[in-house]
């Protein structure tokens, strides 16, 4: 039979409005979509194009107040600046390339500048409203999945001047969405930080800062754990904050215009490097760049003309100057680097004789584990991952030259025993997804040095197989996912595996990298159809719904599952637990507590929170009778 080939004819050629090319190409404009388990999932890229906007006029010198309400599903922002110009209401929101930006003389600073954003927003969301209160008068259109629906006439008002957004983001393209408090908070303090004096009420909280950086590394660091007060220096269009801390890493926070560039760029590369180059100079010692490194947490902030970012969602900047006429990024933030850091560190010989005590431990921490470091590293390497612990995917997040959508994607689960590792292997994406397989319970590493990460084979190959051994920069993979099973067992390896990450990577934590897999409990099936059931509510909603006669069957472990119902667990409606670190919790205390020695304590909690589940109870003794037959059965 003859194969049969598409014809390639004028017909073929299409032409999408800005509405139709958003939603069919969303991944272009906000980024990957997600449900909100991650922090850079796209609802919050949604609310991050609208509060920018309200930013930019507070820059400009209009407005020191932005009131924000987010319910589980709908998001509403107002604030007080301007107010977009009430005969341009619908265009800004709904013709690309249409803005206040373009000319670089009102918004030479800005932190959108392509007239995107909120078109995007516009045309992602179910429902969208915008009004614009100007002078006494007010402008308020309405739309659905960016298509206009209603114009209201100009009217009279007495609010004051600025600009309400309303939108809902549409559940058939973010599909079971829900937006995670802490990410929202997160994102609203970075707001408040990088613009001391802006006062931000979300959802009756105000969030206000007067230091900027200074108060974001107090809010990301537990203050025991500093070595010396935090360094905080300001300049023209730069300003930023450092110190080191008892934690393993590197932290870093860095900003464009106001805009939290997650995976950094031009400005974080220079701030790096200048760092090393001045503590070089200042101490007249060639020490090691990892060992200033090891333990930093800092924070920059730039401010550059027109910047170049890598892509729509502004995560990575790609800029090389400050402005057309400007010197290099590089050079600007070195100069300012080597100025100011050195003047501070001789006004303040407290803080550079704790600088040195750190640098100094972190060079006998190196030179320490340097013997079992090598051995341990030649061992990997011989070691053949690929067939040993590691099943890996094609597609990496350190790959330069992939799909961006795709990267974010990718993820290594991180398996115990073989019946586990095996159902994920046979039924994943083998393009994104990985599998690391444990070999039983990982040693608790509460307590120890890094030495143990290269002593111990499986942490070895694990941080190998991550590539975080000098860092997070060479991730392999946006996502590490602990999977294990829902008992016992399954949850004492997932706190050896946190305690791992959290005491030798806590940055790679920080960033929203850690997850846990969620699998389903129950599943509940008649001849016609099967629901699985995630909680004990959503089980008696399913027998409510199929009836009591139907099947139930209760997942043990994760080995218990076929890998062609597993691959409905890991797909598209994947159901991840971020684990998030706020600013109660302190790292040191927290593994005290749950994997030290001070049993009596932990014992005291345990009894204090027990909860005692209530028996299934079922109407019909047959169904009990065959449920007890299947349990004893498997």
């Amino acid at each position: 039979m003859a194969e049969q080939k598409s014809t390639y004819t004028e017909d073929s050629i299409k032409s999408l409005d800005w509405r139709e090319h958003i939603r069919l190409r969303p991944g272009m404009y906000i980024g990957k979509l997600g449900d909100g388990s991650a922090q850079d999932d796209g609802i919050y890229v949604l609310v991050k194009e609208v509060l920018d906007n309200s930013i930019d006029e507070h820059m400009m010198g209009y407005g020191r107040t932005i009131d924000i309400k987010i319910s589980e599903h709908q998001v509403e922002v107002r604030d007080y600046g301007r107010g977009i110009p009430l005969g341009k209401v619908i265009d800004c929101v709904s013709k690309i390339n249409t803005g206040g930006k373009y000319d670089s003389g009102a918004f030479q600073k800005s932190v959108g500048l392509n007239g995107v954003g909120t078109k995007a927003v516009n045309a992602l969301s179910s429902h969208f409203t915008v009004q614009s209160f100007r002078d006494g008068e007010t402008k308020k259109a309405s739309f659905e999945k960016g298509i206009l629906i209603e114009d209201h006439p100009v009217a009279p008002t007495k609010e004051r001047n600025g600009t309400r957004v309303i939108f809902t983001p549409d559940d058939t393209v973010f599909k079971n969405y829900h937006f995670i408090p802490d990410y929202l908070e997160n994102q609203i303090w970075n707001y408040a930080f990088l613009n001391a004096g802006l006062s931000i009420q979300f959802n009756g909280k105000k969030y206000f800062s007067e230091r900027g950086l200074y108060d974001l590394l107090l809010r990301k660091v537990d203050e025991d754990a500093l070595r010396y007060p935090i360094i905080h220096l300001k300049g023209n269009d730069i300003e930023l904050a450092l110190t080191h801390s008892n934690q393993y890493g590197e932290e870093y926070y860095s900003f464009v215009n106001g805009q939290y560039t997650t995976q950094g760029g031009t400005h974080l590369a220079a701030f790096r490097e200048a760092i090393v180059k001045t503590i070089r100079e200042f101490y007249k010692k060639d020490f090691d760049a990892a060992d200033i490194r090891q333990s930093v947490v800092a924070a920059i902030a730039v401010r550059v003309q027109e910047p170049v970012f890598e892509s729509q969602t502004k995560t990575k900047l790609g800029s090389q100057s400050v402005g057309p006429d400007g010197p290099t990024l590089r050079t600007f933030v070195n100069d300012f680097v080597k100025t100011a850091l050195d003047n501070y560190l001789h006004k303040h010989p407290d803080a550079a004789d704790a600088l040195l005590k750190r640098i100094l431990q972190s060079e006998r921490e190196r030179k320490e584990i340097s013997g079992i470091k090598k051995l341990a590293n030649e061992r990997a390497k011989k070691a053949n991952l690929h067939n040993k612990k590691l099943r890996d995917c094609r597609i990496h997040y350190d790959d330069p030259k992939a799909n961006e959508e795709a990267k974010n994607n990718t993820m290594l689960f991180i398996t115990e025993g073989d019946s586990a590792s095996g159902s994920i292997t046979k039924s994943r994406n083998v393009q994104t997804q990985a599998v690391f397989s444990l070999r039983g319970k990982p040693l608790n590493c509460y307590g120890m040095t890094k030495k143990v990460v290269y002593e111990n084979e499986e942490f070895n190959l694990l941080q190998h197989a991550l590539n975080i051994e000098d860092g997070i920069e060479g991730l392999r993979y946006r996502k590490i996912v602990i999977a294990t099973d829902a008992d016992v067992d399954g949850m004492h390896i997932r706190l050896l595996i946190m305690t791992y990450f959290l005491q030798f990577f806590p940055d790679l934590v920080k960033n929203g990298h850690l997850y846990i897999l969620d699998t389903p409990l129950f599943r509940v099936r008649n001849k016609k159809e099967t629901i699985y059931c995630y909680t004990d509510e959503e089980r008696q909603r399913a027998i409510h719904k199929l009836g009591k006669s139907a099947e139930i069957t209760r997942f043990k472990g994760l080995g218990e599952i076929s890998p062609e119902e597993f691959g409905g667990f890991i797909g598209e409606d994947i159901r991840l637990d971020p684990i998030i670190l706020n600013k109660e919790t302190k790292i040191a205390d927290l593994l005290g507590f749950y994997m030290g020695k001070n049993t009596p304590n932990r014992q005291t909690f345990i009894i204090d929170n027990l909860k005692i589940e209530k028996d299934i109870v079922f109407d019909d003794p047959k169904q009990a009778q065959e449920e007890e037959e299947q349990a004893q059965a498997s």
